[in-house]
């Protein structure tokens, strides 16, 4: 399933909470939503959850169009809102039994998906305590047991490491990686872009209302170093680093008169990053040409754009 937002407004009195918002990901895939405060995640998530009226745009899901079939939407669809409520009179099974009742299981079915969901967010020890005494990695399983009652296609999770201690971070990611195998489209919003940088395909980035960015992190790191409409229209490249037992300030002459190479500079003591053009394919004869120089080459990689430094790129920090 592909889940293509197109043109998405949203106006709060004087606040545009959400400016002609465009992206696209799909089935497998994670994707983290990354912005500042007040930046209109949230908001762009509700709407995709049908929870919020776009004033203009709308959502596919495939071809199934959000503002007329809203209801279709709903039935393969999971929402994690960024809090789960705190009711003193209901218990974890009660709650989740409640959401399998209106997603329409019966019987035996809502009884068996219940006691899998349980297993698979490991809430079974809990199942009896009520949600005001849980802890805030507990509130969050339940939220995702919550989300996951109705087997969703698509899952849109909004800040759902926020508060969790590392062992509940490491869980939360191991989760959301056997969901994406499982064939789930998963759209994440989170500050802890550390987090997203392990488990996402890619990302969207939005300030102000307005996508700055959305691809994969390689695409985007491409899209902050050459601008939006030279990134589109320019070839593929790929960066790789190379470790050297030398300064590296001859490896980087090399690189440069290498009519494949488009840059290199000294990323580190014996170490320096350059851009192939191209794609992976396109790195072997480059990598050849080196060592036919007699280089003292001790190693190579392609280079993992950095999600943080995308982000500080990209952004500004301003709020609505």
């Amino acid at each position: 399933m592909k889940i293509t937002l197109n043109n998405i407004c949203k106006k709060y009195g004087k606040t545009q909470a959400a400016d002609n918002v465009s992206f696209s990901f799909e089935s497998g895939q994670i994707y983290g939503f990354i912005g500042p405060n007040g930046a209109g995640k949230t908001t762009t998530m509700k709407i995709m959850a049908t929870l919020e009226e776009p004033d203009s745009g709308d959502v596919f899901f495939d071809d199934v169009s959000l503002v007329n079939y809203p209801d279709k939407i709903r039935t393969f669809l999971g929402y994690m809102p960024d809090s789960l409520p705190e009711f003193k009179d209901i218990q974890v099974w009660e709650y989740l039994d409640f959401f399998a009742r209106i997603s329409g299981l019966k019987g035996v079915r809502r009884r068996k998906t219940l006691v899998e969901i349980e297993e698979f967010t490991n809430l079974g020890e809990i199942r009896t305590k009520y949600l005001n005494e849980l802890s805030k990695g507990m509130k969050q399983r339940v939220s995702l047991a919550r989300a996951l009652v109705n087997n969703p296609s698509v899952m849109l999770l909004d800040e759902p490491a926020a508060g969790l201690d590392p062992r509940a971070r490491l869980e939360l990611r191991a989760l959301l990686k056997i969901l994406a195998e499982q064939g789930k489209a998963i759209l994440i919003s989170s500050h802890i872009l550390s987090e997203l940088q392990d488990i996402c395909n890619g990302a969207v980035i939005i300030e102000k209302g307005r996508i700055l960015g959305a691809g994969t992190l390689d695409s985007l790191n491409h899209l902050q170093e050459t601008g939006s409409d030279e990134a589109k229209e320019s070839t593929p490249t790929v960066v790789i680093k190379i470790h050297v037992l030398s300064s590296g300030e001859e490896l980087r002459n090399r690189l440069l008169e290498d009519p494949n190479v488009l840059s290199a500079s000294l990323f580190a003591p014996g170490e320096v990053e350059a851009t192939i053009k191209g794609t992976e394919q396109d790195v072997p004869p480059v990598m050849a040409r080196l060592f036919a120089a007699g280089l003292p080459i001790v190693g190579f990689g392609k280079a993992q754009a950095e999600l943080e430094t995308i982000f500080m790129k990209m952004t500004s920090g301003k709020l609505q």
